[in-house]
């Protein structure tokens, strides 16, 4: 059996980042997956992020695609710095009830200035059935960072 890698640096450096988001503990979001240029992100189904007709409400969708990018684009940044999005974009595909989203985000180009980035929302049921949920366009800034 192959025991689990311990975090990189890298993974640990987001975490830290990850950790202090109130809305994404609030909701229950974990992080999955860091690497350079990439970030992984699930959010399980549950009464806090359901809309009125019991599917995942497309604020929590769009909350967690804005993560998964925004924390790629971290990974890219300089490490005395944050990230803050400037604007998104996101197609909703579909709607889902129960399992989990996970939302890859991916670095498409990072500047001085700016840094673009996507990220895939995808629902994965119960049973394990993968299916396309969202898709979202990212603009981000570096800042400084404050703590």
């Amino acid at each position: 059996m192959d025991t689990p890698a311990a975090p990189t640096a890298l993974f640990r450096r987001i975490e830290a980042s990850f950790l202090r988001q109130g809305m994404m503990q609030h909701l229950g979001a974990r992080l999955l997956r860091v690497e350079p240029g990439l970030c992984e992100v699930a959010l399980p189904y549950s009464e806090r992020v359901t809309q009125q007709q019991g599917g995942f409400h497309g604020g929590a969708m769009g909350a967690l695609a804005d993560i998964a990018g925004g924390y790629a684009a971290l990974t890219v940044a300089a490490e005395d710095s944050e990230v803050t999005t400037v604007e998104y974009k996101i197609n909703f595909m579909a709607g889902f009830k129960d399992g989990e989203l996970r939302a890859l985000g991916r670095v498409a180009k990072a500047g001085k200035r700016i840094i673009v980035t996507t990220a895939e929302v995808t629902h994965v049921a119960p049973g394990g059935k993968e299916s396309a949920c969202a898709l979202m366009q990212q603009t981000l800034v570096p800042v400084p960072k404050t703590y």
